[in-house]
C-alpha cells in the first residue's frame, strides 16, 4: 500500500499491532492529500510511527526486497510476535529498474521456515476470544507487553539481519555509518537519499570537510544505543526529514535524534526535503553539510528548521 491506501487502514495498524499479528506489508513511501499528489515523500510512513510496527527502510531496490524477506521471520519471531512494515521510496523505488540478486523459492522458503500460529481461531479444542473489551481492567498491561516486545525487536532484527547475510551474502544492521571514523558533523538519512547523500559526503570529504554519514535501515524501534555511540563526540548534526511534523519544532527524524543526543552538546539543524516527490540533488545535501560545517566551527545556529529545495 502507499499514502491514502495505509491512512485509511489508520485504525486497523493500531489493531493489528495490539493483536501481535505478524503481518508483513510492504508500504511504497509516498505523500498524502491534500492537493493530490502521488510521489515520494515519508509522510505515509511517519504518520504510522507510533503505531507499534516495526519499520524498515531500504535504500535500494535490493534492501527493500531482501528487507521483506527479513521481516517475515522478524515479525513471527516468538520474542517480537508484532508487524513489520517494510518502506521503499514511490516512483523512486518502487518503479525503478535496477540490477536486483534473486534467491532462489527454496532458499526463501528454507530461510522463513513454516509459520506457526499461535492461538489459532478453529483450534476447537483450545477455544480463544478474540476482540473483547479490554478496559481499565488490563488495557494498560497490554501496552506494557508492546513495549516490551519492540524492545526485543532490537536483538532480534540484528541476529536476523547477520543469518540472512550468510544465506545472500549481504548482511544486514540497524544502521548503516559512511565515513563516521574521524567525523567532526554528521549527516542522518533514511531511504533512498542515502545514495545521493554518500555521493555528497564523499565530494565535501575531498574538500577537506570531516564530515560523516548515517543511515537509518530500522526507524522503529529507533536505534538510540548504535546512535549514541556514533554521534558521540560529533560538534554539529545534519538530520535529513522527506516528511514534516506540523505544528511540532521540525520533522519526525530531528525530534528523534534531539532526544537521543539530549546530553551531549552537538548542535542539531533540520533539513527538510523533496516533499510530494520533488528531486533532491547533490549540490543541495552539499549545501546542507557546508552550513553543518559553519555551525560546527562557529557554535552558531541560524535556523533550526529549514526546507532544502523549496521556492
Amino acid at each position: 500500500t502507499a499514502s491514502a491506501g495505509l491512512a485509511l487502514m489508520w485504525e486497523v495498524l493500531y489493531v493489528a499491532a495490539s493483536n501481535r499479528c505478524p503481518i508483513v506489508m510492504n508500504v511504497m513511501n509516498r505523500a498524502l492529500s491534500a492537493p493530490i499528489n502521488i510521489h515520494c515523500d515519508h509522510s505515509d510512513a511517519m504518520g504510522a510511527r507510533d503505531s507499534s510496527w516495526i519499520q524498515l527502510h531500504a535504500e535500494n531496490v535490493q534492501e527493500a526486497y531482501d528487507n521483506i524477506i527479513q521481516a517475515i521471520r522478524i515479525a513471527e519471531h516468538e520474542n517480537v510476535r508484532l508487524p513489520v512494515m517494510t518502506n521503499m521510496d514511490g516512483f523512486t523505488l518502487s518503479h525503478a529498474t535496477e540490477r536486483l540478486t534473486v534467491l532462489e523459492n527454496e532458499q526463501v522458503q528454507e530461510f522463513i521456515g513454516d509459520f506457526k500460529a499461535i492461538y489459532p481461531l478453529l483450534d476447537v479444542d483450545n477455544p480463544v476470544t478474540y476482540g473483547p473489551l479490554d478496559l481499565y481492567d488490563y488495557y494498560f498491561e497490554h501496552k506494557r507487553q508492546q513495549v516490551e516486545a519492540m524492545e526485543l525487536a532490537h536483538d532480534v532484527v540484528v541476529k536476523i539481519g547477520e543469518e540472512y547475510g550468510k544465506l545472500s551474502g549481504r548482511p544486514y544492521t540497524k544502521i548503516v555509518p559512511f565515513m563516521m571514523e574521524d567525523a567532526e558533523i554528521a549527516l542522518i538519512v533514511l531511504g533512498s537519499t542515502a545514495g545521493t547523500a554518500r555521493v555528497a559526503v564523499r565530494a565535501m570529504r575531498e574538500k577537506g570537510i570531516k564530515v560523516g554519514m548515517i543511515k537509518i535501515r530500522m526507524f522503529r524501534p529507533f536505534p538510540v544505543e548504535e546512535l549514541t555511540k556514533l554521534l558521540k563526540g560529533v560538534k554539529a548534526i545534519a538530520v535529513m526529514d522527506r516528511s514534516d511534523s506540523y505544528g511540532a519544532f521540525g520533522g519526525p527524524v530531528f525530534s528523534e535524534i534531539r532526544s537521543v543526543m539530549q546530553k551531549e552538546n552537538a548542535d542539531i539543524i533540520n533539513y527538510i526535503y523533496g516533499l510530494g516527490g520533488r528531486d533532491i540533488r547533490q549540490n543541495q545535501i552539499e549545501q546542507a553539510i557546508t552550513e553543518t560545517a559553519q555551525v560546527a566551527k562557529t557554535g552558531r545556529v541560524k535556523t533550526y528548521v529549514n526546507y532544502l529545495g523549496v521556492r
